[in-house]
Order: C-alpha cells, then structure tokens, then sequence
C-alpha cells in the first residue's frame, strides 16, 4: 500500500489535519503522522485529538509518495525542529508531492525550497513567501510542478483534488 505521510504539532488547523487525512485513506494511501514526538498526543486548533505515530528521527522519507503540511499555527512550531524541516528538504530533493495549505508553506520558507517557484498561503504569510523568492499567486490552489499550496480551509477541496491528480500521474 503506498503511504502519505502528514506533518502535526500543536495548533494544526484540525480541517487542514482531518480532510487530507481521510480523503488520502480514501485513495487507498496509508496516511503516517509525524510530529516532534512519536506516540505522543497533539492538540488541533479547535481540539481535535491528534495521536502521531512517528518522530522525525523513524521517517525515511523514501517510503511515502507524498508529504501533507497542514496550516494553523503548528507550522510556526514545526518550522524549529530541525527534524521536520530535514524530511521536507528530503521529500524535495527526492521529488516527492509536497502539498501546504494555509501556514503549511512556513515549513517550505524554512527548508528553502520556494525561491522560483509558484505558490499561495494565508495572507498573513504572503510577505514570507515572497521574501523566501516565491511568486505569490491568490489562488484556491497553485501547481508547481510536484508542490501543491492552497490558502483556507474552503480551499480543501481542490487541494485534495490536485494531491491525488499529481499522486496518480
């Protein structure tokens, strides 16, 4: 069974968290999460238990097809753990889809992987995005070849139409 693997910390936008993660089973993906500390329990935004199952140290990014970063304030906290951003890098230098909605696209500034490349994200990271050498584009969802970003929870739906479009190609 191939497998996605999502990105949690504290304060993950719980529908940024639970659509991709149910629509990705749905396709037939095991869907993994990964956190700071593996077995532990992170709290969404509007607290959503989420239990993650690994730790940056057990991920061989090798193994997924994809990497999920949901919004929320989480990815302000992701973004200082060098092992999250290290499996972003890692999912990019492999070419895997890398999908970030809403703040998600913190964690793509952090591992340096915007310069050039098309993108959206909330409005309040836009200035971040464009400094990172991304072009900004509102849009409900932006392509760049194996990145996917969206801005909102109402994006969702196309988000997750674009990850599973680019996953089947």
């Amino acid at each position: 069974m191939p497998k996605v693997l999502i990105m949690v910390e504290n304060g993950v936008e719980d529908t940024e968290f639970l659509y991709p993660y149910y629509r990705l089973q749905e396709e037939g993906y095991q869907v993994d999460i990964v956190a700071p500390k593996a077995k532990e329990t992170y709290v969404g935004k509007h607290g959503v238990p989420i239990k993650a199952n690994l730790s940056p140290e057990e991920v061989n990014i090798g193994e997924y097809e994809a990497l999920v970063i949901p919004g929320g304030i989480a990815p302000d906290r992701m973004r200082i753990n060098k092992g999250l951003v290290r499996i972003v890098k890692e999912a990019h230098e492999k070419g895997k889809v890398i999908a970030a909605i809403c703040h998600g696209p913190q964690m793509l500034i952090e591992a340096d992987i915007l310069r050039g490349r098309k993108a959206t994200c909330w409005k309040s990271v836009i200035t971040d995005l464009k400094n990172a050498g991304a072009i900004f584009i509102d849009a409900p969802v932006v392509v760049d070849e194996k990145l996917v970003t969206s801005r909102f929870p109402a994006d969702l739906p196309k988000f997750c139409r674009e990850i599973i479009k680019l996953l089947k190609t």
